[in-house]
């Protein structure tokens, strides 16, 4: 292994970027919840409103819990670099 290249830094960016892709994906699904939940309250709450507010409410549940769990231990992974005087990017 080259002691010049670290996979650590490679893998903390490409987590990270996919924290930032759940957690734009989860906020959009509770958005959709929203937007339904509000509709169903103008229009009447049908079961096809109802279905779709429960739907993006449990979808955004699931993608946005992990990927804010995830890009808390990005945060402490940088954050303990810092802290010991390594360079998170190297």
């Amino acid at each position: 292994m080259n002691p010049h290249h670290d996979p650590v830094p490679q893998q903390r960016t490409r987590i990270a970027r996919w924290v930032r892709v759940a957690q734009r994906v989860g906020y959009l699904l509770y958005l959709g919840a929203m937007v339904t939940f509000f509709v169903g309250m103008a229009f009447g709450f049908g079961l096809v409103i109802t279905r779709f507010a429960i739907a993006f409410l449990v979808g955004g549940s699931i993608v946005l819990a992990p990927a804010i769990v995830a890009g808390y231990a990005v945060k402490a992974a940088v954050r303990d670099d810092l802290e010991h005087g390594r360079d998170p990017d190297r």
